[in-house]
Formats: C-alpha cells, sequence, structure tokens
C-alpha cells in the first residue's frame, strides 16, 4: 500500500463527513440566489456577500480537516479553508478597497482553489471510479479564476451575474457529487 492511499483522500473526507459536501453546496447555491435576486448590488454590499460565503465556506472547510479522523488530508483542506478566510478576512478588513479589486481577488481565490482541487483529482483517479468529477470541478475554477484575470476590465454587473452563475454551478456540483457518495 501506497503512502498516499494510508493518508485516504478526499474521498473519504467526503463520504466520511457528509454535511460537508452539502452545507458548502448550499452556501454556494444560496450566495448565487441572492446574487440573481439583487443584481444591481453595490461594490460594497457584493464584497459583505461574498465575503460571508468565503468565510462559511472556509470554516466548513477547516471544521472538517480538525475534526476529521484518521486518514483527512489534513493540509489540503486547511489550505482550501484558508484561502476562504484570507479572503473573507481581506474583504472584512478593507470592504473599499477590495471593492476596487474583487475581481481580482475572487480569481486568485478560484485559480487556487481550481489548483488544489486539480492536485487532489490527480491523487485520487486510481481509487475513485469517478474522480474525473473533482478533475471538471478544478478545470473549471482555474478556467473561472484566469478568465477573470484576463477580462477583469469589463461591467460590474456582468462581473455579478458571472459570479452567480459560477458559485451556483459549484454548488450543484457540490450536491452532486455529494449524491453520488451517498448512492
Amino acid at each position: 500500500m501506497t503512502a498516499d492511499r494510508e493518508e485516504g483522500g478526499p474521498e473519504t473526507v467526503a463520504s466520511g463527513n457528509p454535511p460537508l459536501l452539502k452545507w458548502r453546496g448550499m452556501a454556494a447555491i444560496a450566495f448565487a440566489a441572492l446574487v440573481f435576486f439583487w443584481p444591481h448590488l453595490a461594490a460594497v454590499h457584493l464584497v459583505y456577500l461574498w465575503a460571508t460565503y468565503s468565510l462559511v465556506d472556509g470554516l466548513l472547510t477547516w471544521a472538517v480537516a480538525v475534526r476529521g479522523g484518521p486518514g483527512t488530508p489534513r493540509i489540503w483542506l486547511g489550505l482550501m479553508g484558508g484561502a476562504g478566510v484570507a479572503c473573507a478576512a481581506t474583504a472584512l478588513v478593507a470592504p473599499d478597497a477590495v471593492g476596487r479589486y474583487l475581481v481580482l481577488l475572487v480569481s486568485a481565490w478560484a485559480a487556487f482553489t481550481g489548483v488544489l482541487q486539480l492536485w487532489i483529482a490527480l491523487k485520487i483517479r486510481a481509487e475513485v471510479e469517478r474522480g474525473w468529477i473533482v478533475l471538471v470541478d478544478g478545470l473549471g475554477a482555474v478556467a473561472f479564476g484566469l478568465g477573470l484575470l484576463l477580462c477583469y476590465r469589463f461591467e460590474f454587473e456582468a462581473f455579478v451575474w458571472m459570479l452567480g452563475i459560477f458559485s451556483g454551478m459549484l454548488g450543484a456540483l457540490f450536491l452532486l457529487v455529494q449524491a453520488w457518495l451517498d448512492g
């Protein structure tokens, strides 16, 4: 048995902690719904809304890293949670400054978490039959982050819609993966 298999992987964490994917998926979909119902949000309101989502997502991920049993990939989960908490803290400490650079902050967060998902997808490919779902999610997050980075000078309302669509798709994917693990 390899060291990777002795450590466990994200499939162990997800199946051993059913609420993680469910709550992260529900938080992402709730964020998307709020964005769609209020597409004319002021930049500062979007900053607070996104910071709240990012904080919830990061804390949920950290909770699983701390409570996880043997085989929990604590470093991977710690980095994922840390990215969310760091983005939230930055947005809450300096909302006006973050509002000017929110596109770049979201871009960096999406690309970073996407790269972590790609890394974990490569680690589980031999162990999990449908690990390609994590790969697709990681590729989507990296593409979204890089797309925002390359086209960050578009209208604010377009950014709001793109962020809502991405969040809704991410939440749906989390719920889909959780349903797949349950059944």
